[in-house]
């Protein structure tokens, strides 16, 4: 008997670029901390200003849609968020895949 292969999901991950300093990073920093809290989640957070690996990883993330910071992807829906946002469109992208 043969089975169909049923594509594999990938595993979701919720990532945040950001850079030590920037105004826009530090303005997500309290809907970052609301959303981790209210959805029980933990973003994975990257500096790349300093970082020169973490600077390549956002770039393989990125692909040219945002090229700045803060940048926030979701792994399992492909969605992304360049620069700030309001709370309720955070906690979509979040909750999506």
């Amino acid at each position: 008997m043969a089975t169909k292969n049923k594509p594999l999901k990938t595993e979701k991950r919720l990532i945040e670029f950001y850079g030590d300093g920037c105004v826009h990073c530090v303005e997500m920093a309290p809907l970052v901390a609301q959303l981790e809290k209210e959805l029980s989640v933990k973003l994975e957070k990257y500096e790349v200003w300093n970082n020169a690996a973490n600077a390549k990883m956002l770039e393989g993330f990125d692909k040219g849609r945002c090229g700045g910071v803060p940048f926030f992807i979701n792994t399992a829906s492909g969605g992304f968020i360049c620069g700030s946002t309001d709370y309720e469109s955070f906690k979509k992208w979040a909750m999506e895949g």
